[in-house]
């Protein structure tokens, strides 16, 4: 009866697990079909997953050669990354002294992060217009970078990792006479590879698919990010094609599908390794 009851309880978690993967594919299988259709085949009566004939060559063609779209990727690499790199590089450090080194207001300040965590960067985003118009930094790199320079929620991950690392590995160092930079660069960060996987995933989909900010601070099609980029697509180029449309829209989703699949296991073991002590 037990090893019925355990056979059920797998089976059920499968079945749910199953119909919540069949949800959240079923809107890109939808604009992967979409892709491969004339405007014809779009509107016919009948709906077809794989159309025939496939006009994928036609779609994807316009998409590639129409409008720049490489130029749009690349935009989204740099930003991505800049930004990426400048989180790790700030929130290391930060979580470290919150999780490793006991001083007076650490709690305090550790319940700042998480009441940061509350807010979203769309709150802020007027006086930090005004700062980088004031500038005149609008329409560039660093107007996409440097509001997304600190994270909170890269913060409290790291600190939640750092505090499953034993003690002893750090007082050793300490002993060793590491300072605690070194011991930060040297001794945790090559420990944190997981916890920064794990991020570096949410990071790179939250501000490659980041279209609200973009659309604040880029006044030229050639800084879009890729789904600003959709947007100028869609309005100047795609006409009635939505074939075409989806075409761009599913080459610029491929490369998060394919950093996820080959980092997934990575990713998981950041999550799943990532402490839960308070």
């Amino acid at each position: 009866m037990a090893a019925r009851r355990r056979q059920l309880a797998h089976l059920r978690s499968f079945t749910i697990l199953t119909l919540g993967a069949v949800i959240m594919l079923a809107p890109y299988v939808v604009m992967l079909s979409t892709s491969l259709k004339s405007q014809e085949q779009l509107f016919a009566a009948t709906f077809q997953l794989i159309p025939s004939p496939l006009h994928w060559k036609e779609n994807f063609s316009r998409a590639l050669l129409e409008v720049p779209l490489g130029r749009f990727m690349l935009n989204g690499v740099v930003v991505c990354a800049g930004i990426l790199v400048v989180q790790v590089l700030t929130a290391v450090p930060c979580a470290y002294v919150l999780a490793k080194i006991d001083f007076r207001g650490r709690e305090t300040l550790f319940a700042i992060v998480l009441a940061a965590l509350l807010i979203p960067h769309q709150v802020t985003a007027i006086p930090v217009y005004v700062v980088l118009a004031s500038g005149n930094l609008l329409d560039t790199f660093l107007a996409l970078i440097a509001p997304f320079s600190t994270s909170a929620f890269a913060i409290f991950l790291f600190r939640q990792f750092f505090r499953g690392i034993p003690d002893d590995l750090v007082n050793a160092a300490r002993v060793d006479g590491m300072s605690e930079w070194t011991i930060v660069w040297r001794v945790i960060m090559p420990l944190a590879y997981p916890a920064i996987t794990a991020f570096s995933i949410f990071s790179i989909v939250a501000h490659w698919n980041d279209l609200f900010w973009p659309m604040v601070v880029v006044t030229t099609p050639e800084m879009s990010t890729p789904p600003l980029g959709v947007l100028f697509f869609r309005d100047q180029e795609s006409g009635g094609s939505q074939g075409a449309l989806m075409a761009g829209t599913v080459i610029i989703t491929a490369p998060l599908i394919l950093a996820f699949l080959f980092a997934q296991k990575k990713f998981i073991d950041g999550l799943t390794m990532t402490g839960l002590k308070g």
